[in-house]
């Protein structure tokens, strides 16, 4: 008998909700998840003699049982986790948060041991029982691992958040590009900036046959979670590695340069300023801005692009997350973006609705790159899917109906008034390689009006006021498309 999908989520929620008061929702992941984990392998695997996990003695959750009231709990669950890591090699991933933490656990040691012994009490209920899990419910976990992530992201606001993709979002980006068409299980799939992994697992999950998993994460306490996600979702043929990605790559070739893919994606942090710390921009050694130019020192957006593009094999594709400012800005920009749509790598451009992301608020866009048409390709398909999505909370998300419209439209190169036309390169040379969406596709009752400030401040800058001129053009004299408020027409 299968987990209900319900009663494991009420039951998860329900361990939250003995957290909270002592610490940032961001840290219940640190907790939770950890003991979901223990929980999971301990039923799975215990036992036996083939299991991918190993489950030591004095290292499984039933250990953890026999804790319960002891006014040595925490310590002793520290205990568990940590035999239970250093048997599977997993030391600095799952023993990271300390149970004993009388900071978030509660000074007082009474209330420290209540607290524990209620939430072990809750993964110890029978609707957790993964033992009695069929093989083919396994992704019950995965999708309540997302579920969990999901939650915390909300609560953590937008600075904690950004490890999270919204599942709908990961799964546009595994159909776009094609991965449901992989063939052999010596193909690849790549994030460079993979958080906690769940666009790596739903790209995965997309393909027919086990593709090799390669992702590479700086944050220490993201990159533990991706491991786990790996894990829990039975991926054994994935290498997940710790490291800025631009300064220094961890997947390389025999020739000391990047190692290429069959498929990329990614969702990086936007607008970052600092992303030439440890980069040579002169003479960087993995060749990624040669034949494109080097990106603006206090703004990252096409560095992780470039870094993409750069590990796509000869057939490779690849989707990534930017914001819209990458259309469309200036000056260094410009040229690289000139330079890509010369190459032909840059097959479409998705205009996401605003307010998706747990990062940011503002609008994102898809950038699809496929390097096996390039030679033949004759324009960019473009297609603005901004206001296709259902308000949820504070947050807004794509609805089944809006992925299915963007998958086949996109599949099809299909074009549709108002929503996405297959745009020339003769156009977009005359719009001097102005990608800006609405430049192409007429949006229906009017044209969508932009915060200017977010886009060429970045993305967490707080808006400004924004500054027009009546005749029409916008005072920072951008490449976009505005809209005058003094003739009410688009400029």
């Amino acid at each position: 008998m299968a987990v209900k999908k319900s009663e494991l989520y009420s039951s998860l929620w329900k361990s939250c909700d003995q957290l909270r008061g002592g610490m940032d929702a961001s840290q219940y992941k640190d907790y939770v998840l950890v003991l979901l984990f223990v929980k999971y392998v301990s039923d799975k695997y215990a036992g036996r003699d083939d299991s991918v996990i190993v489950i030591p003695e004095g290292g499984s959750f039933q250990d953890m049982v026999k804790l319960k009231g002891s006014k040595h709990i925490g310590e002793g669950m520290d205990v568990v986790i940590a035999n239970l890591a250093k048997a599977n090699e997993l030391t600095g991933i799952i023993d990271v948060a300390s149970f004993n933490d009388p900071e978030k656990l509660g000074s007082s040691p009474k209330d420290r041991v209540d607290r524990l012994t209620a939430l072990v009490g809750i993964f110890q209920g029978e609707g957790l029982d993964f033992s009695r899990n069929r093989a083919d419910g396994d992704d019950i976990l995965g999708d309540a691992y997302e579920y969990l992530m999901q939650h915390f992201a909300t609560e953590s606001g937008k600075s904690k958040g950004q490890f999270y993709t919204p599942s709908e979002v990961s799964r546009v980006m595994a159909k776009v590009i094609g991965i449901e068409h992989a063939t052999k299980s010596t193909q690849t799939v790549y994030d460079p900036t993979c958080g906690s992994g769940s666009l790596l697992v739903k790209a995965a999950d997309e393909a027919p046959v086990e593709l090799s998993i390669y992702g590479q994460e700086m944050d220490n306490a993201t990159y533990a979670l991706a491991r786990m996600n790996m894990i829990l979702h039975g991926y054994n043929t994935h290498e997940i590695q710790k490291g800025n990605t631009l300064a220094d790559p961890k997947f390389l070739n025999e020739a000391g340069g990047l190692k290429t893919h069959d498929f990329v994606v990614a969702n990086p942090p936007f607008s970052v300023k600092a992303w030439s710390n440890g980069v040579d921009t002169t003479h960087d050694p993995f060749e990624r801005f040669t034949g494109y130019g080097v990106p603006p020192v206090k703004n990252g957006d096409y560095a992780f692009l470039l870094h993409i593009v750069r590990s796509l094999n000869g057939t490779g594709r690849g989707a990534v997350v930017l914001p819209h400012g990458v259309l469309f800005r200036g000056n260094a920009e410009a040229d690289i973006r000139r330079n890509l749509v010369q190459r032909g790598y840059l097959k479409g451009i998705i205009g996401l609705p605003p307010n998706l992301f747990y990062g940011t608020g503002i609008p994102a866009c898809l950038l699809v790159l496929d390097k096996a048409g390039a030679a033949d390709r004759q324009g960019i398909f473009m297609m603005d899917a901004s206001k296709g999505f259902l308000k949820d909370g504070p947050k807004n998300r794509l609805r089944e109906q809006d992925i299915h419209r963007i998958v086949d439209m996109f599949g099809e190169l299909r074009e549709e008034p108002g929503y996405a036309r297959m745009v020339p390169y003769e156009e977009i040379e005359r719009n001097g390689y102005n990608l800006n969406i609405p430049r192409y596709v007429e949006a229906q009752g009017g044209e969508v009006q932009q915060d200017l400030d977010a886009h060429l401040r970045g993305a967490f800058q707080r808006p400004t006021r924004q500054r027009w001129r009546r005749t029409g053009r916008c005072a920072r004299r951008c490449t976009m498309r505005c809209w005058d408020r003094a003739t009410g027409r688009a400029t």
